[in-house]
C-alpha cells in the first residue's frame, strides 16, 4: 500500500507558476515511476508528466516548455513545477505511482483565472 499526500495547488492568475509536491509514504526509488494527472470539469483525466525510476521524462504537448516534473528521492517526493499557465491549465491534478498497481493522490485543486 503507498498513500500518496499532495500539496501546492491553489489560484493563481494567468502567467503566474505554482509548484505542486507528492510525498509518498515509501521510497520512490522503489517505484516505477510516478506521474502528474489533471482532471478538467467535464473531461477525461490525462497525463500531464511523469518521470520513471531511470529518470525518463514524459510530458503532454500542451504542457512542454512549461511544467518540469521532478523527484527528490531522499525526501520521497515529486514536485511539478508549473510556469505560464494558462486558464485551461485549470483542474485538479493527481499525483499517481506505478508500483506494480497504480496508487493515486487525493488530487489537489488549481485554477487559472485569465
Amino acid at each position: 500500500q503507498v498513500q500518496l499526500v499532495e500539496s501546492g495547488g491553489g489560484w493563481v492568475q494567468a502567467g503566474g507558476s505554482l509548484r505542486l509536491s507528492c510525498a509518498a509514504s515509501v521510497g520512490i526509488f522503489r517505484l516505477k515511476g510516478m506521474g502528474w494527472y489533471r482532471q478538467a470539469p467535464g473531461k477525461e483525466r490525462e497525463l500531464v508528466a511523469g518521470i520513471t525510476n531511470f529518470g525518463r521524462l514524459n510530458y503532454a504537448n500542451s504542457v512542454k516548455d512549461r511544467f518540469t516534473i521532478s523527484r527528490d528521492n531522499a525526501k520521497n517526493t515529486v514536485y511539478l513545477q508549473m510556469n505560464s499557465l494558462k486558464p485551461e491549465d485549470t483542474g485538479v491534478y493527481y499525483c499517481n505511482v506505478d508500483a506494480g498497481v497504480n496508487y493515486w493522490g487525493q488530487g489537489t485543486q488549481v485554477t487559472v483565472s485569465s
